[in-house]
């Protein structure tokens, strides 16, 4: 019987090791997995590369992994805002790097990498310092650079509805980068709000499909409802 549901964030998150690539969902703190990024600092593990749609909020969620002194690298579309104080010291003291990408090229490298794509031309960033070191080619009388894939070692998302089997449904706006990560990681650990039972999603509304996903849990009923009502 196929069952992908664990118990607790802390087995969900359980095998995380010293220098992995982490896909980390969420748009700002909408489709934030925090739980599952609390239980990420609580296995120690460090040296990691973080790729995501930003670089950490106040003081919760990817700023408290930075804060923890987890992550090596950050690779993000929006390291920079109000609230990113916690970044903006770690980047100024030489004590992170930082990759920025576009963010339509962030949804795309990583999009390529869960399709097989091996590398695909784009017309964003090119003349600027973001296509240093990057092949580029005029197609039509237009210039690109060359962009890779994004592959990860795993993908942290937030999901509303998950079965036993991994199948997803989302929330509105915390669908965001989640349904592309799974596919880019070679394992997807989903938060969700509710795990039902087989058969009661309605296939038109899977998002992503449990082929994606290899582990599920269910946030507890208060922290659920709170994130739920954020986003």
């Amino acid at each position: 019987m196929i069952n992908k549901t664990f118990e607790s964030i802390a087995s969900a998150v359980e095998g995380i090791t010293d220098g992995s690539t982490i896909m980390v969902g969420g748009f700002g703190t909408a489709g934030m997995p925090s739980e599952l990024i609390d239980g990420l600092i609580a296995t120690g593990a460090r040296d990691l590369t973080i790729i995501s749609n930003n670089a950490g909020n106040g003081e919760i969620g990817l700023a408290a992994l930075l804060m923890a002194g987890s992550v090596r690298k950050v690779i993000c579309s929006f390291p920079r805002q109000s609230d990113s104080y916690v970044f903006d010291e770690l980047y100024r003291a030489g004590k992170i790097e930082l990759e920025v990408v576009p963010q339509g090229n962030l949804a795309e490298r990583i999009r390529a990498a869960g399709s097989g794509i091996g590398a695909f031309f784009s017309p964003t960033g090119y003349g600027t310092l973001l296509a240093e070191g990057k092949e580029t080619r005029e197609i039509d009388g237009r210039q690109y650079v060359l962009e890779m894939p994004l592959h990860a070692d795993f993908a942290l998302i937030k999901a509303h509805k998950g079965d036993r089997w991994g199948n997803l449904t989302y929330r509105k706006a915390a669908r965001n980068f989640g349904p592309i990560m799974a596919m880019a990681a070679k394992t997807a650990i989903a938060q969700v709000d509710q795990i039902v039972e087989l058969g009661e999603l309605d296939p038109e509304h899977i998002i992503t499909p449990g082929i994606f996903v290899q582990r599920v849990v269910a946030v507890s009923g208060a922290a659920a409802s709170s994130i739920a009502k954020a986003v």
